[in-house]
């Protein structure tokens, strides 16, 4: 698994992503594996009286286009390796024969607006690339322009599919950042209850993938205006006040991923993140 795929459409949002994506790459010694698919057919033509083959202009323009994008990448990140992959047809349904056909470390997708994960939501394809693939994602929000790895939050609610997600980002991310547990006290148990917990857990991760530079954060669901706050409000506290750089959420039934989802919460714009967010693959739950 050495190969990251990008989809991209030529957007000021995928031009973000590929110089994301490239940072990684390198990074990482990655190749880069770039997929441009038309999910539109052109009638342009098809009025057309002469029996002369019909071909769609969308073609060569991106046959223009991704040759500009290489030739970039090759003149910033001269030692990535790269290949140019054009498909026809629903960007879920593609993308989705592409990671049955190769394992690939993860996905890397741009997001359509500055409010991250909110925004993700908005586009049912990138929704259900999330929900429904088989190889991780990494979202990256347009605001997001440099790869930074200092510090990389995960959800904690000390549920095995939080060990899975974080052995899915570790090939990608490598080792050498610090871990920051975040953990949202929804039932205001008491926090040395917590506290143990929290010591427990980190003895199970420590047990799988051997000695981590981490920490945890408690967070309480505080009131404003006499009401308490959401989760996803108390994650995004936590992120703006920890610094985090990447998030890692997992998709498993009882993850906070699920709730937030179910409970519509994303497009109320409450779960507003701002920073790239890692989805690990689907795993029976």
């Amino acid at each position: 698994m050495n190969k990251i795929l990008l989809p991209i459409d030529f957007s000021e949002n995928s031009e973000n992503a590929i110089q994301y994506a490239c940072q990684i790459a390198k990074d990482g010694d990655f190749e880069l594996e770039l997929v441009h698919i038309f999910s539109q057919h052109s009638n342009t033509y098809l009025n057309a009286k002469n029996t002369e083959p019909l071909h769609d202009p969308r073609i060569k323009e991106a046959e223009r286009n991704m040759e500009s994008v290489l030739d970039k990448i090759k003149s910033n990140f001269p030692k990535i390796k790269l290949n140019a992959i054009f498909r026809d047809g629903n960007l879920y349904d593609e993308i989705k024969k592409l990671t049955a056909a190769y394992d690939y470390t993860a996905i890397v997708m741009g997001t359509k607006g500055a409010s991250g994960l909110e925004a993700l939501f908005i586009g049912s394809n990138t929704y259900d690339t999330i929900l429904n693939t088989k190889t991780p994602v990494l979202a990256i929000p347009i605001n997001v322009t440099a790869f930074k790895k200092d510090k990389i939050g995960l959800l904690c609610n000390f549920k095995e599919a939080e060990l899975t997600a974080l052995s899915q980002a570790i090939p990608l991310l490598k080792n050498n950042f610090h871990l920051v547990l975040i953990h949202v006290n929804t039932t205001d148990k008491p926090i040395k209850d917590i506290d143990n917990e929290l010591k427990t857990w980190i003895d199970k991760l420590e047990k799988e993938f051997g000695k981590l530079d981490l920490s945890y954060t408690i967070k309480p669901q505080t009131l404003f205006m006499r009401q308490k706050e959401t989760v996803a409000q108390a994650i995004t506290s936590v992120l703006i006040d920890e610094q985090i750089d990447i998030l890692i959420l997992t998709k498993s039934k009882k993850s906070v991923f699920r709730q937030l989802r179910e409970a519509n919460v994303i497009k109320k714009m409450a779960f507003d993140i701002q920073i790239p967010t890692f989805f690990s693959r689907v795993n029976k739950d």
